[in-house]
């Protein structure tokens, strides 16, 4: 068994790299086994909402297994032998009862052939239930001090490495001045990104939220408007907002990301020039446009003539390309699906 400082600068090094997060846990375990003796493993995302575990990695495990480790039943004995919470690294020999009481150790574990362990619950920064890793031993003899005290000083490291809020801010940074930012879920909730704020218009089923939802869930990976505070005269001007489908590497029921931040540079557009861009973004004519907004089919050239001269812009198609891609413009009605990029 290797020193602990070997170990730890091994996984820190897994943690830190840019491969898939599957490419990552993998890894992880794969340099885990030189240092702490099991005979299969098993390490997956915790899925809180829908009460079960993410399969991510595992090692010598049969589907039947693995199909059970990612079901609710699992999920209830995880919760039963305390690994919800954080706390040293758990075997079957800690627990007050014996470990066939639990179905997992009574119906699969234990007719698998294994009879011991070490469980542990991974935990990110906050106390945030990342998720679980759980490692199997044939022997009925425990295991031992030494690694429990090398996998308990290990786990933060872990965490750190499967925690897909890392790949969520990371990103989230790249959006300038951001200051609010929530996850959305397939199921409907969302969950504030870790270090942001909450904005008002990012609460569940906010108008914004199901624009950003319907961008998304129509295929795209990326999209940024605008969006008025204050009312129909814009009292308070705008907030950006920019939406983001998740890596591909991530787990199912993450899809995206909506964030705030400032509005930038508006290139001297108004209130009303934002607005009828989000008409022209969506491929409206001018009549269309006189007729949403109640007024004349002349009022809207003359807006469209200061836009193009404001965009630089020969045509209005030219302008709306311009807009969608600089998200400058306001999505012309609430959840009205933004421009795909």
């Amino acid at each position: 068994m290797r020193n602990d400082p070997t170990a730890a600068l091994e996984l820190a090094e897994i943690a830190a790299s840019g491969e898939p997060l599957p490419c990552r846990a993998e890894a992880l375990l794969h340099a885990l086994r030189r240092v702490v003796r099991f005979d299969s493993a098993w390490l997956a995302l915790a899925d809180i909402p829908h009460n079960r575990f993410t399969p991510l990695a595992s090692a010598d495990l049969d589907n039947a297994i693995l199909e059970h480790f990612g079901g609710p039943v699992m999920a209830q004995d995880i919760e039963l032998a305390g690994l919800n919470r954080q706390c040293p690294p758990v075997s079957p020999s800690d627990l007050p009862y014996p470990a066939e009481e639990l179905a997992t150790w009574a119906e699969h574990l234990v007719p698998a052939g294994y009879h011991e362990g070490l469980g542990v619950g991974l935990f990110g920064p906050g106390g945030c239930h990342v998720g679980h890793l759980g490692l199997l031993l044939s022997s009925r003899e425990a295991p031992s001090p030494e690694s429990r005290h090398l996998l308990g000083r290990l786990r933060s490291t872990l965490a750190a490495a499967i925690d897909p809020m890392r790949s969520l801010l990371t990103t989230a940074r790249l959006v300038r001045g951001v200051t609010a930012g929530v996850i959305l879920r397939d199921d409907g909730p969302t969950d504030v990104l870790p270090g942001l704020e909450r904005h008002p218009l990012l609460e569940a089923d906010s108008p914004v939220l199901v624009a950003a939802r319907a961008a998304i869930s129509g295929g795209c990976l990326y999209t940024a408007f605008l969006w008025p505070l204050g009312g129909a005269h814009v009292p308070a001007g705008h907030v950006r907002i920019t939406a983001l489908a998740v890596a591909e590497d991530l787990p199912a029921p993450l899809t995206g990301m909506v964030l705030a931040s400032p509005p930038g540079d508006l290139r001297g557009l108004t209130a009303r020039e934002l607005e009828i861009l989000g008409f022209l973004v969506d491929g409206c004519s001018n009549e269309e446009i006189a007729r949403s907004l109640v007024v004349a089919q002349r009022t809207v050239a003359a807006h469209l003539e200061h836009i193009l001269a404001k965009l630089s812009a020969r045509t209005r198609t030219l302008a709306a390309v311009r807009a969608e891609r600089e998200g400058l413009y306001v999505p012309r009605s609430p959840g009205t699906t933004p421009g795909r990029r």
